[in-house]
């Protein structure tokens, strides 16, 4: 099983990021799984904590991501579920954690290297 879950919501061309306090670096939600529970749960668990206006709709699972990033040496577990239907308050729950959520194009801001790989496997650049 994946250690932690991650949300990927897009919609009209911007894809759903936060912003964490510790480094001002964005990523997708989401967190650690905890014991007994599954990915699904964890990321609907971490999407109440951290943005509880957000309502999810129904969740697909794009890929289960278990490698070595190749930019960071960071070790990658991660369950990522797609969103097609998020709406809602994008109003932060964990202010500790996160300081910002937004709707933002997918390669306007610095993200964290497992959001770069995500991003990138999901939004490739265009050719010019």
């Amino acid at each position: 099983m994946a250690k932690s879950s991650k949300l990927v919501a897009a919609k009209r061309g911007k894809i759903l990021l936060v912003r964490r306090c510790a480094d001002g670096l964005w990523m997708f939600p989401g967190g650690r799984r905890r014991a007994q529970e599954s990915e699904k749960d964890c990321v609907r668990r971490e999407i109440r904590e951290e943005l509880p206006g957000l309502k999810l709709g129904r969740l697909s699972l794009w890929k289960e991501i278990k490698t070595k990033n190749k930019l960071s040496g960071r070790r990658m577990s991660d369950a990522i579920f797609i969103a097609k239907n998020a709406k809602g308050r994008l109003t932060i729950g964990d202010k500790k954690e996160i300081d910002r959520a937004v709707w933002q194009k997918p390669r306007a801001v610095r993200l964290t290297p497992t959001s770069r790989y995500i991003r990138d496997q999901l939004f490739p650049r265009k050719p010019k």
